[in-house]
């Protein structure tokens, strides 16, 4: 959508992996799998292949994914520069995910390991509650080793998922790398059980070395014990700026002392699957573009509301010409 050269570019770092999305008929999967409704949790490959078995059909969709990934697929859909570094294996399901970031525009940074590409088997239920079991597979493998100031010092923004905090010395090592390479570093807290298992330590990472930080209302009340906006405020102390999501309630945002309520779009949900990623997307390409934070908001707002009318996390290439003409209109009427 913007042919700037200049925009600062984001990179994004985290779990490069193959979506699965799967439609439910009920929640009895849920229970028979042991995964709680709403959450993400971690699986192995074998019962990875035996939910996939259980669940796929020829309604499935299968697209590149990973939080992140999606993030920096939907970004470069909105006109933004961006990178990727993650870790993929040397099969089939890896070169998918390579050619598609590079065909987007996005810069890769894709290291190989004998592990197969992980996945993501997304079940979604009849009320569009996704629910995530996840096999991280080459994903896993991701090493501080693997990161490098000469990759860093090429981006303005690093974005580091979540999901990577698994893995606490990675994304320790990933951030601190980032902060020294001079980029403004941002985090999702990626789901309400990662942040549960890991409270002490994302606290502390936040505090010292995070500048932005997006969450979810289940995600910001594990991580604070309060409501959003209580939420908003204590996690707004830690850092630049603070984001938290409420559903079709919209979103509160906070950066210093502006504080910003954006609602929400219209929208017929059937799968809330990369709801959080789309909107970091488009609060990204606003913040990358200048724009004032109720802005960046109606940007986020509108492109996460639009990825819930579909299956699957990312919107299919025919929607991005429409989508792009109503953000032109949300800039314009906010200049």
């Amino acid at each position: 959508m913007n042919d700037n050269k200049n925009i600062p570019a984001v990179l994004g770092v985290g779990n490069a992996l193959v979506d699965v999305i799967s439609m439910l008929n009920n929640d009895s999967i849920l229970e028979k799998f042991g995964l709680p409704r709403g959450s993400m949790t971690l699986v192995d490959a074998e019962l990875s292949e035996l939910i996939f078995r259980t669940v796929y059909s020829e309604k499935s969709e299968m697209s590149t994914g990973g939080s992140v990934a999606n993030t920096m697929r939907t970004l470069a859909s909105l006109g933004g520069k961006g990178g990727y570094l993650g870790k993929i294996g040397k099969d089939d399901l890896g070169e998918v995910f390579k050619a598609d970031f590079e065909k987007r525009g996005i810069i890769t940074h894709l290291f190989y390991d004998e592990k197969s590409t992980g996945r993501v088997m997304g079940l979604v239920s009849t009320d569009s509650e996704r629910t995530m079991a996840t096999y991280l597979g080459a994903a896993a493998e991701l090493t501080p080793t693997d990161f490098s100031l000469q990759i860093f010092k090429n981006y303005d923004y690093a974005y580091m998922e979540g999901y990577l905090v698994f893995n606490q010395k990675l994304i320790k090592a990933g951030i601190e790398m980032a902060k020294a390479a001079g980029l403004k570093v941002a985090i999702d807290l990626a789901s309400f059980n990662v942040v549960e298992a890991n409270l002490d330590f994302l606290k502390d990472l936040i505090k010292n070395n995070v500048d932005i930080v997006f969450a979810n209302e289940e995600e910001a009340k594990s991580f604070t014990g309060k409501e959003p906006f209580e939420a908003l405020l204590d996690i707004a102390e830690m850092c630049e700026m603070a984001i938290v999501k409420v559903g079709k309630q919209g979103s509160y945002i906070k950066r210093g002392d502006e504080i910003v309520k954006v609602g929400t779009i219209n929208a017929n949900a059937i799968d809330t699957t990369g709801a959080g990623d789309s909107y970091a997307a488009g609060f990204f390409y606003g913040l990358t573009n200048n724009y004032d934070l109720e802005t960046c908001g109606k940007i986020a707002a509108l492109v996460s509301g639009k990825v819930v009318e579909v299956i699957g996390a990312n919107l299919p290439d025919h929607q991005w010409p429409e989508i792009n003409e109503e953000i032109r209109k949300i800039v314009e009427s906010g200049n």
